[in-house]
């Protein structure tokens, strides 16, 4: 499920967004502390950020600004009505896209879903200094690499596509089970200690974090 940060001041209009995202089955999270909202851009670990152009303290061009120097997260600049210099200034800053108020939800939600598919194609695997090579099944650093089995690299995809969340054994469970190989309960434990032992082998002891009762997550 991606997660998209929603930075609009006006609180009905960033509550509709939210509502209008759940139901189309992405995860929110609405930016309160608008003195430090790069700072709670950055840490929301969002796969996605909405980002209106007139909030306080700090104008939204600024703030892709300063988020630009810390992450590459797609970022979807909101622009008043005809204003062709805040759309033009917003991509020479790196925003991916912009929408005008008033928007389309379904506009809006097509664009997100375009910016997302996009940058997720651009995007290099990686996961701190290793590199991934789904095709090849292989995760390196600068000095060694290690080959996973096609159970270890869905495991390894999933929780990395939702690194920082808790995944549960029934979503890995699903994604094995999708890949058309019939993994049983105690199969995954085994595959996800022989993932914890190639990751600790590249550096990465505690990687993986048991959330007991919940699942699994990657930090």
């Amino acid at each position: 499920m991606y997660k998209i940060t929603i930075v609009e001041d006006d609180q009905i209009i960033s509550g509709e967004l939210a509502t209008l995202l759940e139901n189309d089955g992405y995860s929110t999270y609405i930016v309160k502390d608008f003195e430090h909202s790069v700072e709670e851009i950055l840490s929301s670990r969002g796969d996605l950020v909405l980002l209106d152009i007139n909030i306080p303290y700090m104008n939204g061009k600024t703030v892709l600004q300063n988020v630009r120097k810390e992450s590459n997260v797609p970022i979807i600049m909101v622009t008043s009505k005809d204003a062709v210099v805040d759309e033009a200034l917003s991509i020479s800053y790196g925003a991916d896209d912009y929408v005008t108020k008033p928007y389309n939800p379904e506009i809006l939600l097509l664009r997100i879903g375009a910016v997302l598919k996009r940058t997720k194609l651009e995007k290099t695997p990686n996961y701190e200094d290793l590199v991934i090579d789904f095709q090849r099944g292989t995760i390196k650093n600068n000095t060694a690499e290690e080959i996973l089995t096609k159970n270890e690299m869905i495991i390894f995809y999933v929780l990395l596509e939702n690194r920082g969340r808790i995944t549960t054994r029934e979503t890995l469970m699903t994604a094995l089970w999708n890949n058309s190989e019939y993994v049983n309960d105690n199969a995954l434990t085994v595959n996800l200690s022989r993932l914890r032992t190639k990751l600790a082998a590249l550096g990465h002891e505690d990687a993986i974090e048991t959330r007991k009762g919940m699942g699994y997550i990657l930090l």
